[in-house]
């Protein structure tokens, strides 16, 4: 019997959300937009220079996580955090939000828990610069097979696809869910990451999932191409489900034969952070109380809705009642 209906692995990051203008974009060297990786005294400088702080814990998959957490089903998070005051901040806050947090702080641990300083402008777009820290290290020993096993579908976040042992965690928790009767899919993250990694990407959607999530940037990645009707049709070939959304344009569903087009009705984002993941968590939770493809999506749609509606990558409203107004509950 399982114990957890969603289980995920990614980087357990701590986000620092703060507002600035494009000035201070310009004056601190930040690109607008997109991620960023930094090293540590630069993530000092980027801290000192914030304004307001808003600390939430973060990470793509943790908050895909915490989503359908939040909707009412039992999740797992599986992630490396420091035992300083960022990474016991992480495991508790994980743990009070109502996902478990499988692994317990390293003690003494070989580098500082991760953390992303986000920057939001007026235009609602956020521009983030994360620090990797300890997430990076994370390998197979830290996927508990009691956890994986136990696990009615497990999430993997395309970020730790960079370094070797990321790979190898991940093929050992998708064979463990997968052997015990459950489904993996995985969240491609990153177009840049494909383009370092694309053999093993291709390599592990053909033969180790059922899933795929991707926005239209990360699909057309996947084989080298601007046409995304190709790039989406390659992808579909290759495995069970492929999902790509493509922001205010909405989101393609392609199951074999199965094809959806779900539109989404354009707003202008308070804070686009946690879009992508959130609607993963809508759509996640669509397939794991049986519903429908199409409504699957439109769910994914409304989690998106909301997290723009405010500052913060997760939920702030019981999001089952949206669905319920929309009919879809």
């Amino acid at each position: 019997m399982t114990k957890y209906k969603l289980s995920g692995i990614g980087n357990a990051v701590v986000d620092v959300i703060s507002h600035a203008d494009d000035s201070f974009l310009d004056l601190m060297g930040i690109e607008k937009g997109i991620m960023q990786l930094i090293e540590q005294e630069r993530g000092e400088v980027l801290y000192a220079a914030m304004t307001d702080r808003l600390q939430t814990p973060g990470g793509a998959v943790a908050n895909t996580i915490a989503g359908v957490g939040a909707l009412g089903l039992p999740t797992a998070f599986i992630g490396r955090v420091h035992d300083d005051a960022l990474g016991k901040f992480y495991a508790s806050s994980m743990q009070d939000s109502g996902t478990d947090f499988v692994n317990d702080p390293v003690p003494g641990g070989e580098l500082p828990t991760s953390r992303c300083m986000i920057f939001v402008t007026p235009d609602g777009e956020r521009s983030l610069n994360t620090y990797l820290g300890i997430s990076t290290e994370l390998g197979p020993d830290d996927v508990p097979e009691a956890v994986a096993s136990a696990s009615e579908m497990i999430f993997l976040e395309g970020y730790l696809f960079d370094k070797d042992k990321g790979k190898e965690a991940f093929r050992q928790a998708s064979r463990l869910t997968r052997a015990g009767g459950g489904k993996a899919g995985i969240a491609i993250s990153d177009p840049f990451c494909v383009d370092r990694h694309r053999a093993d990407f291709l390599d592990m959607i053909e033969n180790e999932l059922d899933f795929v999530i991707g926005n239209e940037h990360e699909i057309r990645s996947l084989f080298e191409t601007d046409d995304l009707e190709d790039a989406m049709a390659k992808t579909s070939a290759m495995i069970p489900l492929m999902i790509c959304t493509r922001s205010g344009d909405g989101v393609t569903i392609i199951a074999g034969e199965e094809r959806h087009d779900i539109p989404v009705e354009k707003v202008v984002p308070v804070d686009a952070t946690g879009a992508g993941d959130q609607f993963a968590a809508g759509f996640i939770y669509g397939m794991l109380t049986g519903r429908d493809l199409e409504t699957c999506g439109r769910m994914g749609n409304l989690c998106a809705a909301e997290v723009i509606s405010h500052v913060g990558p997760r939920p702030q409203v019981g999001m089952r009642q949206h669905f319920a107004a929309a009919g879809l509950e």
